[in-house]
C-alpha cells in the first residue's frame, strides 16, 4: 500500500496536535506519547498503540478526563482521510475501544 508522503505528514501533524491539545485543554502531559511521536513519527506511533492488546495509560487518562476525542483512536476513526493509512483490523479495534468506553 503506497501512502503519499503528504498524507503521512498531515497525519503526523494531527498526532502532534492531540498531544498539544491534551496538555492545554485536558491538563494531561502525555510524555511517553510525545517521546514516541518524536522517535517514530505519528503513523508508527498510532499503529503501535492500536495494535497493543490493551489501551494505553494515556487513553485511560483521557477517558478519566472525558476527552476521548483527544485519543489516537478518535483521530483515526473520526477523520475518513486517515482510514487508508490503517488496516481494517486497526480501524475495527479503534472503533471497538471507543465504543467500549462510551465514545460516540
Amino acid at each position: 500500500m503506497a501512502v503519499s508522503k503528504s498524507l503521512e505528514s498531515a497525519f503526523n501533524n494531527a498526532m502532534m496536535d492531540i498531544y498539544v491539545r491534551a496538555k492545554k485543554e485536558a491538563k494531561y502531559t502525555a510524555s511517553i506519547f510525545h517521546r514516541m511521536l518524536c522517535e517514530k513519527g505519528g503513523l508508527a506511533t498510532a499503529k503501535q498503540l492500536l495494535n497493543d492488546a490493551t489501551v494505553s495509560q494515556g487513553y485511560t487518562a483521557l477517558w478519566e478526563r472525558g476527552r476521548l476525542d483527544l485519543t489516537v483512536e478518535a483521530v483515526v476513526v473520526d477523520n475518513p482521510s486517515w482510514h487508508q493509512l490503517f488496516t481494517d483490523e486497526e480501524l475495527s479495534r479503534a472503533r471497538k475501544r471507543l465504543s467500549d468506553y462510551g465514545y460516540s
